[in-house]
């Protein structure tokens, strides 16, 4: 039997694509008692066994400690992507509020810590075979999101040498996609007037095929469902690998909306990628652009032996659901996965 029947696991960023199914899918567990969704405004949305409160973790009068309190694990997935302009303002909520959950979870003495790391943490890597979790973790400095998820790995290693007896989990997912998440990631890699028709099969002309753009997909879902069983196992801690097969490439993408791929070199890429991102039509930037290109694959062996978990659905299957959403304008009732069609 777990050690968490009937407990009470507490959710940051409850409300954003990962946040919205990890909630769900512990409303939906009889071992789990109550869940306490936090996020900086409460959703219409309301599942079975969930509780809402407001807190923002950039703020350093959010009172992070009484939302622990008696809680039996913290799953932390609140991350801020947006401003890509302006660095200190992410490094505010995602680096100094994680800092704060992490202390919070140690004044209220939760004894299990899940947090979101990423691919995106890892050093750049190999293409042509996929890595485990002792790959290093510096991430790529250039980028402000992979150099805060690296920066927190180091936090994480300190906190568990001074506190080990917190059992902390460190989730690195690969890109995660969902219908209802179609809209947020418009507007957060995309910009917000990106229109939904330019996912339709055979409308492009072609599909840049970039050297070294081939990464991993994962549904939101089959994520959340990690974090789900490592809250329930006593026994999972360190860094776990979460990804769906097969890698993605330009082929698999042209396969998916039917266009013809066409090799683009990486100089040209990334100055069409800094162009617009140096006008502000673009939110990604090229550092992420950079970042993206030396992303290693990752095995993900050790979720499926010591979790007991596989993903549901192919990284194809992802991409497509994933398309359809973008189409529509698919998003949910949560102010981050508010849905809107555009074009």
């Amino acid at each position: 039997m777990s050690s968490t029947t009937g407990s009470r696991i507490v959710v940051t960023g409850a409300t954003g694509n990962v946040g919205s199914s990890v909630v769900r899918l512990l409303s939906e567990d009889p071992q789990v008692g109550s869940v306490l969704g936090l996020a900086r405004r409460t959703p219409g949305w309301s599942p079975a066994k969930t509780e809402w409160a407001t807190a923002d973790l950039a703020s350093d009068r959010a009172d992070l400690a009484r939302h622990f309190a008696g809680a039996d694990a913290v799953v932390h997935l609140a991350w801020a992507f947006q401003p890509t302009h302006d660095p200190a303002t992410t490094w505010r909520t995602n680096v100094l509020g994680s800092l704060r959950v992490f202390d919070a979870v140690a004044a209220a003495g939760v004894p299990t810590l899940v947090h979101a790391s990423s691919v995106g943490a890892y050093s750049p890597g190999p293409k042509d075979h996929a890595v485990d979790e002792s790959w290093p973790t510096h991430g790529w400095p250039d980028a402000a999101y992979c150099r805060e998820k690296a920066y927190l790995e180091r936090v994480l290693d300190t906190f568990e040498r001074d506190r080990p007896g917190i059992r902390v989990v460190r989730m690195r997912p690969a890109f995660l996609f969902k219908r209802e998440s179609a809209s947020e990631q418009r507007r957060i890699f995309g910009g917000r007037f990106l229109p939904g028709p330019v996912a339709r099969p055979g409308l492009l002309p072609f599909l840049p095929d970039v050297p070294g753009l081939r990464v991993q997909a994962l549904h939101t879902d089959d994520a959340a469902d990690a974090y789900r069983l490592a809250v329930r196992s006593a026994d999972a801690r360190g860094p776990f690998n979460l990804a769906a097969d097969p890698p993605v490439d330009a082929r698999l993408l042209g396969g998916t909306t039917g266009t013809r791929p066409v090799r683009l070199p990486r100089t040209a890429a990334r100055s069409a990628v800094a162009a617009a991102w140096g006008l502000r039509l673009l939110p990604a930037s090229p550092h992420l652009f950079d970042a993206v290109l030396g992303l290693p694959l990752m095995d993900c062996t050790r979720a499926r032996v010591e979790l007991g978990w596989r993903p549901t659905r192919t990284a194809t299957e992802v991409l497509e659901e994933f398309l359809r959403g973008f189409r529509q304008g698919a998003g949910a009732d949560t102010v981050p996965l508010r849905g809107r069609k555009v074009g």
